[in-house]
């Protein structure tokens, strides 16, 4: 599970901040076992079924008198929230192990490079997986038939169990990037980047879901993914040195991103600004789960709108500054003035301590100065 180490090093000690980064995986693997292990036996299923099994369940009877499971959002989805925690870390493990490490012997990256490359090829992983994952959703459960199916029928408490199953793996998932940080070695100049978009992430995943507003969140979630997914592909081949493969994948993400951009604010205004507003409530109400109400919409949109600003702006912020750089260099190539180049004497005693070559060439044009002079 854990990157393996050499039979010449040495083990280090039990209790040791590198023995813990060195057998992490394995640790948390065997965690992990204990929960599986506890649904064998009777006294102790209770408890390890909270752990892995999808809380607050309810059983409903359709038109045609069919049974079906449906899921509410509550305070034991926590303890689901913990194993899947154990789980990410576990498979996060094995992609390093057995995918990351063996690619980055063969390219010989350099540390900053080796890092961002580990980064890329674990969000690249999760991104992709995530946006086919809830594309099937979105299909399965007709979300996509009509725009107004993110907002009728809300609150959206009774979730199927691909949904709940898919928010609980998102929070599990973004919360075992914080550990990640001291598992990984992650270099200091990198961990306020990760740390703000692992927050960002984890505040509107939890806010979605805890506040029913998963549909719309899930069509987000699944446009921002896909997206994300082809800008980690493109880094991963210009670290790979397949640089036109790259370029073309950046200009189909540059303009996927702008489009992504304005689809979200899109269904963020329809949303929260026309279409709950229909049902809207004088007062949140948490029996029901239903917080469709003034204040609460407004702020949600707010935040999209001010987070999907703050992705444009960055981009903007990067173009230009490429932008410049390359208008700033072709200045210099472009400029018909050139300099001379100083002229260089070398006396003689320090030609004797420049090689048998170099001393030719000095001598050289000592004599075709004097020549020059003497016409």
């Amino acid at each position: 599970m854990a990157p393996r180490r050499s039979k010449s090093s040495k083990n280090p000690p039990i209790f040791s901040s590198e023995f813990l980064i060195q057998n992490h995986a394995d640790i948390v693997s065997c965690i992990a076992m204990v929960f599986i292990i506890g649904l064998m036996f009777q006294a102790t299923s209770p408890v390890a079924s909270l752990f892995i099994t999808m809380q607050h369940n309810l059983t409903i009877n359709d038109s045609d008198s069919v049974q079906h499971t449906v899921y509410s959002t509550g305070s034991k989805d926590l303890f689901a929230v913990s194993f899947y925690f154990l789980i990410c870390i576990v498979i996060h493990a094995v992609i390093q192990e057995y995918v990351l490490d063996k690619l980055n012997r063969k390219m010989h990256l350099s540390k900053i490079k080796h890092s961002k490359f580990n980064e890329s090829g674990q969000l690249l992983i999760f991104y992709l997986v995530s946006a086919i994952w809830g594309a099937d959703i979105l299909f399965r459960e007709s979300y996509v038939t009509s725009i107004n199916q993110l907002w009728d029928g809300y609150p959206h408490s009774n979730l199927p169990f691909t949904v709940k199953f898919f928010f609980i793996v998102q929070i599990a998932y973004w919360f075992h990037n914080y550990p990640e940080l001291y598992f990984q070695k992650v270099r200091k100049e990198e961990i306020t980047g990760r740390l703000q978009y692992t927050t960002l992430y984890l505040i509107f995943v939890c806010g979605a879901y805890f506040l029913n507003f998963n549909r719309v969140a899930l069509c987000v979630l699944v446009l921002h993914y896909a997206v994300e997914s082809l800008y980690h592909l493109a880094l991963l081949c210009h670290f790979s040195e397949k640089i036109d493969i790259a370029a073309s994948i950046f200009t189909v993400f540059d303009v996927l991103f702008v489009l992504v951009r304005l689809g979200t604010i899109t269904l963020a205004v329809l949303t929260f600004w026309f279409g709950l507003a229909q049902s809207s409530q004088p007062a949140i109400d948490v029996a029901t789960g239903n917080y469709n109400t003034y204040i609460v919409r407004i702020n949600c949109l707010i935040a999209v709108c001010l987070s999907q600003a703050g992705l444009m702006w960055n981009f903007i912020t990067f173009h230009l500054r490429k932008w410049r750089e390359r208008s700033g260099g072709n200045k210099r190539l472009r400029s018909p003035l050139k300099k001379k180049a100083p002229k260089i004497t070398v006396f003689p005693e320090d030609l004797d301590s420049l090689p048998e070559v170099d001393q030719n060439a000095a001598a050289e044009n000592d004599s075709f100065r004097a020549r020059k002079i003497k016409k």
